[in-house]
Order: C-alpha cells, then sequence, then structure tokens
C-alpha cells in the first residue's frame, strides 16, 4: 500500500508539473501567435515553428530535470539596502576629504584668493607685499602734484603734497588679503568657492593732514567772491566807526573735503577743478553794549619802576559822548553800512611818549621794503597806514590787530585808489597798497621774535618781498596780528619816505634773547602756481638752537 501510495504521490506531482508546464507553454505561445496573425504563411515559417517547438519541448524537460531554490523577497531588499548604505557612505567620505583638502588649502595659502580687486587691478594670486607693490606702480602717477578748486570766477590752487595726501595701499592689500577669512572654515570656504565664479574690487582709502586741509579750506572763505563780511568797527579820531556786515557764503569744510576725496579716488582731479562747496551765512548782528564795553576806559598815565624794571604805558580815556540807549537806536533803527558814533577822548596827564628812551631803550629789530615814490595814490595810502601804527605800544600778552589799529580804509579816512589784487586779477581798489606796511610790519615781527597769531599769503608774489615773506589784509575778514610774548613792553616806529618804508621795534632785551634769521625759498613750481616754504632760524652765540616753520605758502602764477 505504501508502494501504491508514493506512486500515487509521484503520479500527481508529476501531473502538476505538466500542468505549470502547459501553462507556461500557453502564456510563451500567446505572442507567437499574434505573430502568425501578422505574417503571412509560409514553408519557412513552419520550419522555423517545428524547431521553435523542438526547443521549447527540450528547455521544458530540462526545467523538469533542474531544481530551482528559492530566495525569500526580505533578503533581496535587505541586499539592496546595504549597498544603497555603503554608497553613501563612499560620497560623504569623499565629501569630507575633498572638503577637509579645500579647507588645508585655503588656511595655508598665503596669497589673495582669486577674483579680488583693487582700484580695479586684479590682485588674485599675490601676496600682499607683491600687491602693494604692484598697486603703488599704478597709483604714482595718478596722484597729481596740485589740485583746483573752483567757485564761480574765483579759482584756487592747493597742493595735495603739501597736505600729505595718499592711498593706503597697504591697508587695501591686507583687506584684500581677508577675503575668505574672516569668517568660520564653512563661511571661507563658501566665500573662496563664491569668488570663483565672481569678483570684488576694494578702494583704497584716502588718506591726507585734515588739521591742515581744514584750515586752508577755511582761509579760502574770505576769498571768496561771495564771502560773508562780518560788522566790525575801529576809532576815527573822536569818532567810533562801525560797519554793518553783509550775507555770504562761508567753504563747507566737510563737504569739500569730500569732494577733493572723490575726485582723488575717481582720478578727475587730473583734468577738472573740484567746486567749493559753500553755505549760506548772516553776519553777525551789531552788539554795541559789547563794542561800548570794550572801547569806554579811563586814561592811564604812563610810568615805569626800576627795581625791577617794569614800563607802565599811558592810555587815553575813552567814552560816548552819546547815551548807549541811543547809540544802540542809531543802529537798529538806521539801516546803513556804516555808522559812526561821536567819542569823547580823555588824554592822560603822562603819556608813554614822554617817558622818552628810557622806556624803550634797546632796537629789537628793523625791516624795510622799496616803494615807488612816484605812485601818488599809493604813496598816499602807505602814510595812512603808518601813522596808524607809528608809536603803537603793546604790553606783555597784548595781541596787535592790523584791522583795529589800520581801520577800514575808506574815503572819509583820505585813502585813494591804487592797484590791488581782485580774483587773480590786478584792479584799482581803495587802498590799494597797504599790505606792503603789512608785510614790511611781518618781517619786523618775526626778526623780533614775537609770536604770530594770524597772518595770510598774497594771490600772487609781491613785488617788495619774496615769496613766503608776505602778509595780507583784507577788512573784516583778513587780519594780520601778533602777540608781545616778551616779558617787556614793546613799541612799534613806522616811517614812510623817500622810497622806503620802515619799521623799528624797540623795547627792552632779555636774557633768553636769540638772534634771529629768515629762511625762505621756492619748493616747487607747476604752470598755474608757486609753492613756497618759510622757516625761523635761532642762534645763540652764532649756534643754530632751534628752526622753526613759519608757513608754507601756494601763490598764483602771473
Amino acid at each position: 500500500m505504501s508502494s501504491k501510495n508514493e506512486l500515487l504521490e509521484k503520479k500527481e506531482k508529476a501531473i502538476s508539473a505538466k500542468k505549470e508546464i502547459k501553462q507556461s507553454e500557453e502564456i510563451e505561445k500567446k505572442p507567437a501567435q499574434e505573430e502568425i496573425i501578422k505574417e503571412p504563411e509560409t514553408k519557412e515559417n513552419d520550419n522555423l515553428k517545428n524547431e521553435t517547438g523542438k526547443i521549447k519541448e527540450n528547455n521544458v524537460k530540462e526545467q523538469q530535470n533542474q531544481w530551482v531554490p528559492y530566495v525569500p523577497l526580505e533578503k533581496k531588499k535587505t541586499k539592496l539596502s546595504s549597498i544603497v548604505t555603503i554608497c553613501v557612505i563612499a560620497v560623504i567620505s569623499i565629501f569630507c576629504l575633498s572638503f577637509t583638502i579645500f579647507t588645508l588649502y585655503n588656511v595655508f595659502n598665503t596669497n589673495i584668493i582669486s577674483g579680488v580687486h583693487i582700484k580695479e587691478i586684479d590682485v588674485s594670486g599675490l601676496s600682499p607685499s607683491d600687491a602693494k607693490y604692484q598697486l603703488d606702480n599704478y597709483l604714482k602717477d595718478k596722484l597729481p602734484e596740485e589740485i583746483t578748486l573752483k567757485r564761480g570766477d574765483f579759482e584756487t590752487t592747493i597742493s595735495l603734497s603739501q597736505m600729505n595726501f595718499a592711498f593706503d595701499t597697504k591697508a587695501a592689500c591686507n583687506s584684500a588679503f581677508q577675503v575668505g577669512r574672516e569668517g568660520n572654515i564653512f563661511e571661507n570656504n563658501l566665500e573662496v568657492l563664491s569668488m570663483m565664479f565672481g569678483s570684488v574690487n576694494i578702494e583704497p582709502k584716502i588718506t591726507f593732514d585734515k588739521k591742515s586741509l581744514s584750515k586752508n579750506l577755511e582761509s579760502l572763505s574770505s576769498q571768496l567772491p561771495d564771502a560773508v563780511v562780518q560788522s566790525s568797527y575801529y576809532l576815527e579820531n573822536a569818532e567810533l566807526i562801525v560797519t554793518a556786515g553783509k550775507e555770504g557764503n562761508v567753504v563747507d569744510v566737510d563737504a569739500t573735503i569730500e569732494a577733493i576725496k572723490n575726485s582723488i579716488s575717481t582720478f578727475s582731479a587730473l583734468k577738472n577743478p573740484i567746486e567749493i562747496a559753500v553755505t549760506s551765512q548772516k553776519p553777525d548782528n551789531i552788539n554795541m553794549e559789547k563794542i561800548y564795553q570794550e572801547v569806554k576806559k579811563d586814561p592811564v598815565d604812563a610810568y615805569y619802576t626800576k627795581d625791577p624794571f617794569e614800563i607802565h604805558p599811558s592810555e587815553n580815556g575813552v567814552d560816548f559822548k552819546i547815551s548807549l540807549e541811543e547809540a544802540k537806536a542809531l543802529v537798529e533803527n538806521e539801516k546803513k553800512e556804516e555808522y559812526s558814533i561821536p567819542l569823547h577822548i580823555i588824554t592822560p596827564n603822562v603819556t608813554t611818549n614822554m617817558i622818552g628812551t628810557e622806556a624803550f631803550p634797546d632796537l629789537l629789530s628793523t625791516f624795510s621794503t622799496r616803494y615807488a615814490a612816484s605812485n601818488r595814490n599809493r604813496t598816499t595810502n602807505l602814510i595812512l597806514a603808518a601813522n596808524k601804527i607809528n608809536g603803537t605800544v603793546l604790553m606783555p600778552g597784548e595781541t596787535f590787530s592790523y584791522n583795529k589799529v589800520v581801520g577800514a580804509r575808506t574815503i572819509s579816512a583820505g585813502y585813494k585808489e591804487a592797484p590791488i589784487y581782485v580774483q587773480g586779477r590786478v584792479e584799482d581798489g581803495l587802498g590799494g597798497g597797504i599790505c606792503q606796511i603789512t608785510s614790511t610790519l611781518y618781517n619786523a615781527v618775526v626778526f623780533a621774535n614775537l609770536e604770530i597769531t594770524q597772518r595770510t599769503n598774497h594771490q600772487f608774489v609781491p613785488s617788495y618781498v619774496t615769496a613766503s615773506r608776505d602778509a595780507t589784509v583784507v577788512y573784516g575778514a583778513l587780519d594780520f596780528q601778533f602777540k608781545n610774548n616778551r616779558n617787556y613792553p614793546i613799541k612799534l616806529i613806522c616811517s614812510v619816505s623817500g622810497g622806503i618804508a620802515n619799521f623799528q621795534i624797540f623795547g627792552m632785551r632779555q636774557e633768553d634773547d636769540v638772534e634771529v634769521q629768515i629762511s625762505s625759498y621756492e619748493t616747487g613750481r607747476t604752470p598755474t602756481a608757486i609753492y613756497s616754504e618759510a622757516y625761523k632760524i635761532l642762534k645763540r652765540d652764532g649756534q643754530v638752537v632751534d628752526k622753526q616753520l613759519l608757513s608754507k605758502d601756494t601763490y598764483k602764477r602771473h
């Protein structure tokens, strides 16, 4: 029975296998049947079918005799997942290795990275020192010797070398080197990569002596054709003359400096004048109460003491002939360019001149200039200004103001029309020529080793002194001032006669006095300007003990 059962089981398995083979043959036969419908019957096709059938039968027999192992689906998925994991790990490893190599390269790179420009010059791959060398050579001829400033018809020049203008190429190259190095490693690497497909341009900063440039620009305010004029006053015989100010413009220093920097940075300063930026300004109101407090004083007799030796000069007493309220009303109710307040002058019993030579025993300095006596109008102006100054005594610490002592140059004061410089041109103007008195006094003051507190050079080098030995004045705008920094009073003696204007400064010598020499010379010339400097050389016993800069000046060329 058992053998029969085994036979039955084998038979059933064989039948089952045949069914499976038959099913597979039917599946495989379907496309063949479709091809039969499409293709016409031929003998070649019949032979091909017979051969194909035999091959399939043989394949079926082989499949019956072969054992096919069963692979679960879960094992196939696990194998695929392992392959994917290995690939991901490999990609991550390659990325980390590349990132590490890239980072190390950037860290140890001693040159500027790719894509960095300075002033539009490609400095990629250069060291900071090499980039600076290349940049300096490029900019060497780009910075002009001087620039021209313009306001309407007024033009002036400024020497850039005297103002220490320069491009800060060292800082620019250091900034270029820091590109791609200022963040963390991820930020730096990202910036380096981005610079491979882009670029950045660094503008070097412009350095200069801002204090000197600002002072130079401020001094231009008084030379503008539309400059503001402040109110002022002076004493004329027994009258107080108060001049009203005029609204005008002053140089906007900060805005003009920015315009200069921009013009130099873009190299346009080589060709085009720079427009002077200005701001409108009204003159200060006339303060009669302040003027009264400055003018009013009691008379003081002159005297001196021998132990210790001290001179006390005389002073005239001054008071208004009208009340302060009347003077205020006069100025407030009448809109005029000039106001006249009558004064009461009180003469002291003993004047300084009465003390005689004992008060000022020593000649501290002297200086002379020549003038053309044939020009009567100009000569008249020189004499008027000299007479105003002659006999002036300055106590220790007191400051001399040329404009206050000489006063306004008006027709009523006797001044005549004579040549003056106006916006670069020579024209006739009231009081022309009195700057020769200013320049003569300036040199005498320097030789006396007194302290200069305010001085401005002319637009052109004058004929009566050399460059940097002159001083100009404009009433209400430019003044010449100096301070008696000695221990004793000084006295100014001035004369204008025979074609010679002369100043003498008298006082008392001190133990620390030194011999003074003035050294002035041109430092350069351009087609439009002359540059010069002046130094005060101090000597004791024939040996130089000090050398002090008096001024650096720029003049227009005729």
